[in-house]
């Protein structure tokens, strides 16, 4: 199936503008349930409901309430939140062109696509001049009345871009409790390093699916056709005591592996 697009652009680099698409780069696949009622099997409707008295409250009778204090709202209206909402523009601006890895992996939030609309020409040579920088741009622009802030690169000869969180959203590793305990020895710190160097490899997608969907999904499929599955909870890993414990048991088994490979080759 042909990716739709979900939103119409121009991108603005300098005084270069681009029509562009937006396409999402990525899929939702979760198994996702229906709550029904227990023995008529019909969906269930959710209500707001009055706490306190236990009845319902209709829809026109609902406000929007930023609680400031406990128990204390300030009341805020569609109306007051139409008139302080960014204006509608359909330009994504590029402000600056950082080096690639300059920005945290923490503020990378959803990814899309954007293609070209018409332009192909000044997009392939765009992106293709992204490709070469070695640089990915800081981006703006508003959709659905609300304000982005993105990363844009090139990826396979299209350009990718990458909402991005808030600086306000994003808390740094300092925040952290400091760590307790002794640190870690030289020699533990050896072993580490050995298990990174053996455990080297590259980056396959295929080896990272959803396994719990999959064992869901076939476990609805064989409820359909009437048979009646058994499920076996998967067994929990017990861990050695210890950091070089850990280390020691996993580059054993590594080589262990290694070996066997090489012995069927």
């Amino acid at each position: 199936m042909a990716a739709r697009a979900i939103w119409k652009g121009t991108l603005e680099v300098g005084r270069s503008p681009i029509p562009v698409k937006l396409y999402s780069a990525v899929e939702d696949r979760s198994v996702h349930f229906h709550l029904l009622e227990k023995r008529a099997h019909v969906r269930v409707k959710q209500h707001m409901v009055n706490p306190d008295s236990g009845k319902e409250v209709r829809n026109d009778e609902i406000q929007k309430g930023y609680e400031i204090e406990p128990g204390t709202f300030v009341i805020v209206g569609d109306e007051d939140l139409g008139k302080i909402e960014p204006a509608a523009s359909t330009g994504i601006e590029v402000e600056h062109f950082v080096p690639e890895g300059q920005i945290a992996h923490q503020f990378y939030d959803r990814p899309y696509y954007l293609g070209p609309d018409g332009d192909t020409k000044g997009y392939f040579a765009f992106a293709e001049a992204m490709s070469r920088s070695g640089r990915e741009g800081l981006a703006r622009w508003v959709m659905r009345k609300k304000e982005y802030v993105g990363a844009l690169r090139s990826r396979d000869g299209y350009l990718l871009l990458i909402t991005l969180r808030h600086a306000e959203e994003v808390l740094s590793a300092r925040e952290l409790p400091a760590p307790a305990g002794k640190a870690p020895d030289a020699r533990e710190i050896k072993m580490a390093e050995q298990l990174v160097a053996t455990l080297q490899d590259e980056f396959r997608a295929e080896d990272y699916t959803d396994d719990y969907r999959e064992r869901v999904l076939n476990y609805i499929e064989a409820k359909a056709k009437g048979r009646k599955p058994k499920l076996q909870a998967i067994p929990k890993r017990s861990e050695p005591a210890s950091l070089a414990d850990v280390l020691a048991a996993s580059l054993k088994a590594t080589k262990r592996s290694g070996a066997k490979e090489q012995a069927v080759a």
